[in-house]
């Protein structure tokens, strides 16, 4: 049997919904969202770490990968990450 995930499944629905809405946007709406992206990437990583711009078409592995490291290290990062990464999505339009 697999570990259990440590991403709460309000998070991971979230999460996949931002993952799908990304892939949907033309490129250039990719690239004008990708601030605003990296402003959450930023946030999850450690304040030692930064998280390189490999590009719009890397952007949702790191953001995963993040998500995943952020629920890891905190469980209580549920509830308020869900909440963000539902902001972003919308922000994509």
């Amino acid at each position: 049997m697999p570990p259990k995930s440590p991403v709460p499944q309000e998070v991971s629905a979230e999460l996949q919904r931002v993952v799908r809405r990304w892939q949907q946007l033309p490129l250039d709406r990719a690239l004008s969202c990708m601030p605003r992206a990296r402003l959450l990437l930023d946030d999850l990583a450690a304040p030692a770490r930064q998280v390189p711009d490999l590009g719009p078409a890397v952007l949702m592995d790191q953001l995963t990968v993040l998500v995943y490291d952020a629920c890891a290290a905190d469980a209580e990062a549920g509830g308020d990450l869900a909440s963000r990464l539902g902001d972003l999505r919308r922000e994509l339009g």
